[in-house]
C-alpha cells in the first residue's frame, strides 16, 4: 500500500513503565513461550516464522472510536476522553506502544477536520502513528450546510445534494494526500424507510453517477473502499445492502474500486467468511472494519461475541493471500464503539484478539487440510481448524509485543501508568450527552 514508515520520537506511556510491568511477567513468559515452541514443532511449526510473521500485521485505528460511543438514546462521556483530533491521535499512539500492531489511525471527515493537515501529520509522526483510510461522512448533516441528507447524499434525488456530497468526498481525498493516506471509504446511509419512497434502480444508478466524480479525483496509487450495510438508518431499504451490491459497484467504477467488509454490516447468521473468499477471488477485497456483532450492527469489541468466527474470517485470507502469491494487501482497521469501557482497554483487547485469529489461521496445516477435503473426510477436515483454533498461542502474541517494544500484558501496563488519570487532569470533559454511537 505504500504508507509511510513512521519512526518514533515521543512515547507517552514511559518506557520504564513497561520495562518494570514486563520484568514482573518475564520468567512466566518466557516458559510459556518454550512450552508452546515444543507444542508447535511436534507439528513442524516455527514459532519464530509465526511471530516474524505476526510482526508485519497492521491494523488501523478509528479515530472515532478513542471517544465514548452510545446508543440512540444516551451518551454517557468518559474522564480524559480525548476532544479533537491530536488527543485522538495521542490515544492511538498508546495503543500501538502497547501492542506494536497499530501504527496508523483511520480519520473520519468532517469529524476530524482541521485546519492544517501537514501540522497533523507532522505531529502524528512524532507519535509514530501514520494515516490509513480517510472516511468520508455524508451521513448526517454539518454546521452550516447548505443541503440537506435527510433523504440521502450521493443518491439523493436532487443533483445540487448530490453535487456537494462528491465535493465532501474530493475534500476528504485532499485531506488523505496531505496525510498520506492511500484509500477513501465510502460508506452511505442512504436508503428508504417506506415502501415506495426510493425506486430501487434510480438510487443506485444515481449512486454509481456520483461515485464516478469521485473515482475520477483518485491518485493513481489510491484505491475507493465501498462499505456495504444491510440496514439503518435506512430500515426499509439501503442503497448499498451487501456484498452482491458492493462488489458490482466496485467492478463498474473500475481497478482501483473495492469492496470492504464490516464485520456486523450483514443479516444475523450470514456466512461471512465465505463472503471474503468470493470477494478475494474476484480481486475485489479491499479492505475489512473489524468489530463483533449479538444482534445487529453492535461495533462490539473484535472477538467478544464470536471468536470462532474470526479466526475463519482470517482462515480465508491466509488462504486468498497463498492463492495470490503476494499480490493480496487487504487494508485492515477496527470499527468500534465503546459505551461503557475505556476505549484503549477495549482496542487493547480487540488488537490481541485480531493478532491471536491471525496466527491460528497461520498455523492451519493447509497440506493435511486439502488432503482431507479431497477425500471428504468431513470430520478430520473439520477438526483441523477447530485444532488451530484452541491453540494457546498468547505466548507468541506477547513475544511478538516485547520484541516491538511493547508490554506483555497490555491493559495492565495501561493502567499501571495512570495515562487515563492524568487525561482527566488535563482535559476538558465532553459535554455532549445526547444520543448517536459517536
Amino acid at each position: 500500500m505504500g504508507y509511510l514508515t513512521i519512526d518514533r520520537k515521543m512515547s507517552l506511556i514511559p518506557p520504564e513503565v513497561i520495562a518494570a510491568s514486563n520484568a514482573k511477567l518475564m520468567s512466566a513468559h518466557l516458559a510459556d513461550y518454550d512450552a508452546l515452541a515444543v507444542r508447535l514443532a511436534r507439528e513442524n511449526i516455527d514459532i519464530e516464522h509465526m511471530v516474524d510473521r505476526l510482526m508485519t500485521l497492521q491494523v488501523g485505528l478509528p479515530s472515532w472510536g478513542m471517544v465514548s460511543g452510545g446508543t440512540r438514546y444516551a451518551r454517557f462521556p468518559l474522564p480524559g476522553e480525548p476532544n479533537n483530533i491530536f488527543e485522538k491521535i495521542e490515544d492511538c499512539s498508546v495503543v500501538h506502544q502497547l501492542t506494536g500492531l497499530t501504527p496508523r489511525v483511520s480519520i473520519h471527515l468532517p469529524w476530524d477536520k482541521t485546519d492544517d493537515y501537514s501540522e497533523l501529520r507532522q505531529y502524528a509522526e512524532n507519535l509514530g502513528i501514520g494515516f490509513d483510510a480517510i472516511n468520508s461522512n455524508t451521513f448526517q448533516d454539518q454546521t452550516g450546510q447548505a443541503r440537506s441528507y435527510k433523504y440521502g447524499s450521493l443518491s439523493h434525488s436532487n443533483a445540487a445534494t448530490r453535487e456537494q456530497a462528491i465535493q465532501h468526498n474530493i475534500d476528504c481525498i485532499e485531506a488523505g494526500k496531505v496525510l498520506g493516506s492511500k484509500a477513501l471509504t465510502v460508506w452511505i446511509g442512504d436508503g428508504s424507510n417506506f415502501p415506495g419512497q426510493n425506486e430501487f434502480t434510480d438510487t443506485l444508478e444515481r449512486y454509481l453517477e456520483s461515485l464516478k466524480g469521485v473515482y475520477a479525483h483518485l491518485p493513481n496509487d489510491w484505491r475507493l473502499l465501498i462499505e456495504h450495510k444491510i440496514y439503518e438508518p435506512a430500515f426499509y431499504s439501503t442503497v448499498v445492502q451487501d456484498w452482491g451490491t458492493s462488489i458490482l459497484c466496485a467492478q463498474r467504477l473500475g481497478e482501483k474500486a473495492q469492496c470492504l467488509v464490516d464485520l456486523g454490516h450483514h443479516a444475523p447468521n450470514v456466512n461471512i467468511e465465505m463472503i471474503v473468499a468470493r470477494l478475494a477471488m474476484f480481486g475485489k477485497l479491499g479492505g475489512f472494519h473489524f468489530n463483533d456483532s449479538k444482534y445487529g450492527d453492535d461495533d462490539l469489541d473484535s472477538g467478544s461475541i464470536n471468536p470462532f468466527q474470526l479466526f475463519l474470517v482470517f482462515n480465508e485470507l491466509i488462504s486468498a493471500e497463498r492463492r495470490a502469491k503476494g499480490q493480496f494487501d487487504p487494508a485492515y482497521m477496527m470499527d468500534q464503539s465503546h459505551n461503557v469501557t475505556d476505549p484503549i482497554e477495549s482496542l487493547l483487547n480487540s488488537a490481541r484478539a485480531i493478532a491471536g485469529a491471525y496466527v491460528k489461521a497461520l498455523i492451519v496445516d493447509r497440506d493435511a487440510l486439502k488432503g482431507y477435503q479431497e477425500d471428504n473426510d468431513v470430520i478430520m477436515a473439520h477438526n483441523c481448524l477447530r485444532l488451530s483454533f484452541e491453540t494457546d498461542v498468547r505466548p507468541a502474541l506477547a513475544m511478538a509485543r516485547v520484541r516491538a517494544g511493547g508490554a506483555i500484558d497490555p491493559i495492565a501496563t495501561y493502567r499501571a501508568s495512570g495515562y487515563r488519570n492524568q487525561k482527566m487532569k488535563t482535559r476538558r470533559l465532553r459535554s455532549d450527552l445526547g444520543g448517536g454511537i459517536v
